[in-house]
């Protein structure tokens, strides 16, 4: 995966748990400043080593790891450089997901040799999104809960995310949600 995924956890930590957690957990996996390089492809192993390692440190599972860590990302996104990309990528909730592919495209762009996952709607009504995942990277779906979840905060909406389907390469969310009043 990326750099800056890695340096998105490590702030996630950070802000959570502290430094010295950090630093514990960059002296467990023998790792350090290299592996985080925003712009570098690193192989997936070290990103869920360091998910697992995060994980235990919060005393969550994986699975909840990725999704709080999916919600977090998308605050540290939007603070950070892909800010002015995720301001035009959409204005509520169920434009930016159908303009995720197009978000991609951008950091895709700046970053050769990424793998990036594709989103496809499926289906558009109001308060009701279905939307398919596609990636070569299988087990992310706790993330990609958690990213709709932080969407949803984004956009001051509630709801619920459910999977509905998974295939050999996608996954189908059904999402159900209403504005924040």
């Amino acid at each position: 995966m990326y750099g800056m995924i890695h340096r998105a956890m490590r702030q996630m930590v950070f802000e959570q748990l502290g430094e010295e957690a950090w630093l514990a957990l960059e002296h467990r996996l023998k790792i350090g400043p290299t592996e985080l390089l925003t712009g570098m492809v690193y192989e997936d192993t070290l990103t869920f080593e360091i998910v697992a390692e995060a994980a235990a440190r919060f005393n969550l599972t994986v699975d909840e790891c990725l999704f709080e860590f999916g919600r977090y990302w998308i605050r540290y996104a939007e603070q950070g450089s892909l800010s002015s990309i995720m301001t035009f990528t959409g204005q509520d909730l169920a434009s930016f997901i159908a303009n995720l592919d197009r978000l991609h495209l951008a950091v895709g762009a700046a970053m050769p040799g990424t793998r990036l996952p594709s989103f496809t709607t499926l289906e558009r009504n109001s308060g009701h999104l279905v939307v398919e995942y596609r990636s070569d990277r299988m087990g992310l779906e706790n993330f990609v809960c958690g990213l709709f979840h932080g969407l949803m905060d984004r956009f001051d909406t509630h709801g619920d995310v459910a999977i509905t389907s998974r295939g050999e390469k996608s996954v189908v969310f059904e999402i159900r949600y209403h504005d924040g009043q």
